[in-house]
């Protein structure tokens, strides 16, 4: 039978929405895959398409300036405040498609800022402008400045590569470029000459850079001759954008003075300045037509014909007012383009049915099919929506109720809707929207804002979202909102018609420290909305009011305060039914406890079933479990250091635990901690605790079905959290049965002395008291076997043919052991029998090795079952350490402290050897012959010798050839053959002269 295992609360990262873009530049591959965002000071690599993330490059401390990818991806090169450059490289991709940038170099490539680059077609060159007012172009792979031009009198704010394929105006263009004394001491040209250096030249193609600055000008650099060829200076303001049109070779330029002018590129001179009568951020040429757009602070996209100087977009609503444009994104050979917006959120906007070439007015606004959020700031509520819980509504900082998916792209689908993708942006409320709720089937929210109304959202058969009521009446700004959740009978009309049957009514709490009950059922309709009535309006607490719950029967309400108070509601009368008090701080959140839940014993008795319990978390730090029979505390978790700023019941488990009892009542909190903890109601114990935030989580709901947890936070992170408890358990049951099967066969055996398979099992199982006991066996074999290393041959063939991971986890484990001085022999044995067994170059081989770590989740394992931490942190397939030697330098250490060990004992055994004779040979008189104990005569002389005495050892075969006394004899002298000393009988051969006796 296995062994008893203990169920624990475990939930996992299943996945999360960050952060993917908080301002700066963005760049965009030709493939239109890879995109490249600025997050704060670091670098963020995602696939556009997918939404995953690639690689993310940790940026030197200071914020990202300018960045330039390569149009095939090969390079990103990073320009930030701190002036220096980096190129890193992109083409090493790993196994899972991850991207793992290589740092190529470091430069520095101007003494201000870089404000601005742009990398050519082919992707070799890079040209940086900087704040100096200079331009320079480098080399990418080679890391070297290949040109430097020196002109502008200010920032250099747009740069762009472009190519020609004839002469630039040979005549007044470059020589209006040049300097007047130049220009003088040139000597003239004839017509003729002039005429055949144009022809000579034309046809040519010319490399050209093109830069503009703020002071409204721009040059025209050629790369060829290392000089500017044309200036040109018809704008009066900055210039933010610069594209060229090979075939009808025109430069188009905008600016921040509201006007688009188009260059001829032979005689570098304006042919047409369109007044867009907006500020503009980026400017180009669509493929393959007549057509430039243009975008800026209107917030939309303008087509304009570059025959009639017309704009062919129809009139489109401006966006003004914190969603402008601050850059767009195109490559040619794609079918859309890549807004940027200031609100931090990114567009894409197809572009494939653009006409050649269109009247005035006659295209509509390019179409949006796919927005990206690029932060969410700060969370500050959300919930799940729809009865299959596949979206999220998020209230952020700001007036817009963001919709996102709350599930990946199904199998066989496009993929266009990743997860975490942005659905819709619900626009309604004039200011931040502070909280939200939905009803049982999370097709109807509802939402408060700091605008001092209430909104009721809903979804029309069509799919999409729309603002079905407007509730306006409090004072200040709404707190807390709370629907009904009165679940239906199944397959009820109730049930498959939710779009049709609204909440009958809303509650507000708002910081004018009133409650309002609004009949959404009985509501004028005032525009596209419907304008409820309250019905009756409560002074409600003394301080503003921070949540607000509705019961499943719908027959109480529940209303949370800063005033440290909770106060119990009657849904039809608005009477106070009770108030509970305890918290010492202002509560931020209070929930009914479910309709089904189990009895909870606390403190003061058992919650009755009748009426149920409450959940409330404070400021005090503090989750308190109330019961609603006499509104006492049942129970008060502890655990977090900072406010508890949101708690929710979790579902009640469907299956039993492994041990057939049923699994206790879950409550859930997040705090300002930045911590979210599972909690078991019953014992009021945390059962595990979920951190993955970096800020203050505001925000936290749970699925009904699968469990999953979802936590926003201040840090603008929304984690999903799976619920793995039965997993964890179920594997924890398999482990434990594995491992007692596993123990009973190594048992098994090692009876039946099956060493090779004994021997592999102790080591799979990483058990080394087993392993220990087995080698200590076989050492202690009687009889050894014959030409046996070890005392048994089957054993000597196993420790023979072990793999590297093997040889490696035994040599661990010798190691060990080698550090006890009760089991150091064995350690010795095996690894004389290892070292006899192998060659060197087998250990110099095991050294050279290399395995990476595998970095497991490391929280859900049994510490019973880490029996080795130095291993703890390889794979069951033996990684190998980044330095061997260490391991057998300890083995070195400690097998030099066992033999000095020895030593120390054999010298000490000679002290009990005379002892033990002096004891045998007490009362034996003088002169009277006697035995040593190894067959060999002793002669005791008299008392009366005056010669110092010393302890000698006889031995035959071996003649100093002197007479030798006692005087110069030291321990471990031999003496043999005829000698003489004084004062005793005269010594033969073999006699021993022992302390004082021959």
């Amino acid at each position: 039978m296995a062994a008893r295992v203990v169920t624990r609360t475990t939930f996992d990262v299943e996945d999360s929405i960050q952060p993917l873009y908080t301002g700066g530049t963005v760049a965009l591959d030709e493939s239109g895959r890879i995109l490249v965002t600025c997050l704060v000071e670091d670098a963020l690599l995602t696939h556009l398409i997918t939404g995953k993330r690639l690689a993310r490059i940790e940026g030197d401390g200071e914020v990202i300036t300018s960045l330039s990818l390569t149009p095939s991806a090969s390079h990103l090169i990073i320009c930030s405040r701190s002036l220096s450059s980096r190129i890193y490289s992109l083409s090493s991709l790993l196994d899972d498609g991850v991207i793992e940038p290589q740092l190529e170099r470091t430069f520095k490539p101007h003494t201000a800022p870089v404000i601005t680059s742009t990398v050519d077609r082919t992707g070799t060159l890079l040209a940086t402008g900087g704040a100096d007012g200079s331009v320079k172009v480098w080399d990418i792979r080679g890391g070297y400045t290949t040109h430097t031009f020196r002109g502008h009198g200010g920032i250099v704010s747009a740069l762009h590569f472009f190519e020609t394929e004839s002469s630039d105006a040979p005549n007044g263009a470059h020589q209006k470029s040049e300097p007047p004394e130049r220009r003088e001491a040139r000597p003239k040209k004839g017509k003729a000459s002039k005429k055949k250096e144009t022809a000579g030249r034309a046809g040519e193609r010319g490399f050209r850079l093109a830069s503009g600055d703020e002071d409204g000008k721009i040059r025209i650099w050629d790369l060829q001759r290392r000089s500017c060829i044309s200036v040109l200076a018809s704008h009066v303001s900055i210039v933010r954008g610069l594209d060229f049109n090979r075939e009808e070779n025109l430069l188009v330029s905008a600016s921040r003075d509201k006007t688009v002018i188009l260059w001829d590129a032979r005689l570098w001179k304006s042919t047409k300045v369109i007044p867009v009568l907006e500020v503009i951020e980026a400017v180009g040429f669509l493929s393959r037509s007549q057509l430039i757009y243009t975008a800026g602070e209107q917030g939309t996209i303008r087509i304009w014909s570059i025959k009639t100087g017309r704009e062919a977009t129809a009139d489109q609503q401006s966006r003004s007012g914190g969603n402008s444009i601050v850059q767009l994104v195109y490559h040619r050979r794609l079918d859309y383009c890549l807004s940027v917006h200031s609100d931090q959120s990114l567009m894409l906007r197809s572009t494939d049915r653009l006409p050649p070439d269109s009247a005035e007015g006659s295209l509509g606004p390019l179409p949006g099919f796919r927005r990206l959020y690029g932060t969410h700031d700060e969370v500050i509520d959300l919930a799940y929506l729809l009865p299959d819980r596949s979206l999220l509504a998020l209230a952020t900082n700001s007036e817009d109720l963001r919709i996102v998916t709350a599930r990946g792209p199904t199998e066989g689908g496009n993929g266009e809707q990743f997860f975490g993708a942005a659905v819709v942006s619900l626009k309604g409320h004039k200011d931040i929207i502070i909280s939200l709720d939905t009803d049982w089937s999370g097709t109807w929210i509802a939402t408060g804002a700091k605008d001092n109304t209430a909104r009721l959202w809903g979804v029309n058969n069509s799919g999409r979202f729309m603002c079905m009521a407007v509730c306006s009446g409090h004072a200040e700004s709404l707190g807390a909102v709370a629907l009904p959740k009165i679940t239906p009978v199944k397959e009820s009309a109730p049930e498959t018609d939710t779009m049709h049957r609204p909440p009958p009514f809303l509650i507000s709490g708002s910081q004018d420290l009133t409650i309002k009950y609004w009949d959404t059922l009985r509501s004028e309709r005032k525009g596209g909305a419907l304008s409820p009535r309250a019905r009756y309006t409560r002074k409600a607490h003394d301080k503003d009011i921070n949540a607000l719950d509705i019961n499943h029967n719908a027959t109480l309400f529940a209303s949370a305060s800063q005033d440290r108070t909770v106060k119990l509601w009657s849904v039809e009368e608005g009477e106070v039914q009770g108030v509970l008090r305890g918290h010492r701080r202002g509560v931020w959140s209070v929930q009914f406890g479910p309709k089904n839940a189990p009895s909870i014993v606390g403190q003061a008795g058992s919650a009755s079933g009748n009426r149920g319990v409450v959940l409330t978390g404070s400021g005090d730090k503090t989750v308190k479990i109330w019961n609603l029979s006499d509104y006492s505390c049942l129970r008060t978790l502890e655990g977090h250091t900072n406010s508890v700023l949101k708690v929710i019941w979790l579902p009640s488990p469907t299956a039993d635990d492994v041990e057939g009892r049923h699994a206790p009542p879950r409550v859930a909190s997040a705090g300002g901690d930045g911590l979210v903890k599972v909690w078991d109601a019953a014992s009021g114990e945390v059962a595990c605790t979920l951190d993955n935030h970096t800020d203050r989580v505001w925000a936290l709901d749970v699925d009904p079905d699968t469990c999953t947890l979802v936590s926003g936070g201040a840090d603008g992170v929304i984690t999903f959290w799976r619920d793995t408890t039965s997993k964890t358990a179920a594997a924890a049951q398999t482990a434990a049965s594995q491992r007692v099967e596993q123990e009973q066969q190594l048992e098994n055996l090692t009876h039946a002395k099956a060493y090779r398979e004994a021997i592999t099992l102790a080591l799979q199982m990483n058990h080394p008291a087993r392993l220990l006991a087995l080698f200590t066996s076989v050492v202690h074999t009687s009889p050894p076997e014959e030409r046996s290393l070890s005392g048994v041959r089957a054993v000597d063939d196993v420790l023979a043919s072990l793999a590297n991971d093997q040889l490696y986890l035994l040599l661990l484990r010798i190691r060990d052991w080698n550090t006890n001085a009760r089991t150091a022999p064995v350690a010795q044995e095996i690894l004389w029998v290892l070292v006899k067994s192998y060659p060197a170059a087998r250990f110099v081989e095991l050294s050279k090795t290399r395995r990476r770590p595998d970095h497991g989740s490391g929280g859900g394992g049994d510490p019973a079952d880490q029996t080795d931490t130095t291993t703890s942190r390889f794979t069951a397939k033996g990684a190998h350490p980044a330095n061997l030697s260490e391991l057998f330098d300890a083995l070195k250490a400690y097998t030099q402290r066992h033999y000095e060990r020895v030593d120390d004992l054999v010298d000490e055994s000679y002290v009990i050897e005379y002892t033990l004779r002096e004891m045998d040979q007490v009362g034996v008189d003088a002169g009277e012959v006697g035995d040593d104990g190894d067959g060999r005569r002793i002669t005791y002389p008299a008392e009366s010798s005056s010669q110092p005495r010393a302890l000698l050892l006889g031995e035959g075969g071996q003649q100093h050839g002197k007479q030798t006394t006692t005087e110069n004899m030291f321990l471990g002298d031999v003496i043999s053959g005829q000698k003489s000393v004084p004062g005793q009988r005269r010594v033969e051969d073999g006699d021993v002269i022992m302390h004082g006796a021959v």
